[in-house]
């Protein structure tokens, strides 16, 4: 009986150290937003290289960033639309942010769900859910709307429609 208790604990310790090491590898948060000048959240994802990317990295820029994952059916039926409005906006930066759980959701079946529906957008993998902690995700998927100087105009929960998507991107577009 005690054998079994001990393997329980290290099962425990072993499964508490790898959770540990797991959230201090990749992108380390900086400031929640470095510029100063913005109420959006700074993050970091990971591009398919495997490089940080931070949301910082395009200031100056208007943004849209989706939250979304490949299980998620609403997600799946709005990515045309997504790539279609990348495609017609080239000013606006896209940040199309996988839920990469590495169970659910992982880097190798979100690319191939990306590159089976040719889409031409970039695909970041939030795999240690820092852009998700930062922006309060609870549910997929999620649209924000940045403008170019660094505050967020809306934020969509749900399943977004492209005349909506557009309206968004015509709120963070400047004169």
């Amino acid at each position: 009986m005690k054998k079994h208790v001990l393997w329980i604990l290290l099962g425990v310790l072993l499964v508490g150290s790898l959770a540990g090491a797991l959230a201090l590898s990749g992108c380390q948060r900086e400031a929640q937003n470095p510029a100063g000048n913005g109420s959006a959240p700074d993050f970091c994802v990971l591009d398919e290289n495997g490089n940080e990317v931070r949301l910082s990295d395009f200031a100056g820029k208007p943004v849209v960033i989706n939250f979304w994952a490949t299980w998620c059916g609403y997600c799946v039926k709005e990515m045309p639309d997504f790539n279609k409005a990348a495609a017609e906006n080239p000013d606006v930066v896209f940040l199309m942010v996988n839920a990469t759980d590495g169970v659910h959701e992982t880097k190798e079946k979100a690319m191939a769900y990306v590159r089976e529906q040719g889409f031409d957008f970039d695909v970041y993998f939030d795999t240690a859910s820092d852009a998700s902690k930062a922006y309060g995700i609870t549910g997929y998927p999620t649209t924000i709307f940045i403008n170019a100087d660094g505050d967020v105009v809306s934020k969509k929960v749900g399943m977004i429609s492209y005349s909506a998507l557009q309206a968004g991107i015509e709120s963070i577009q400047g004169e």
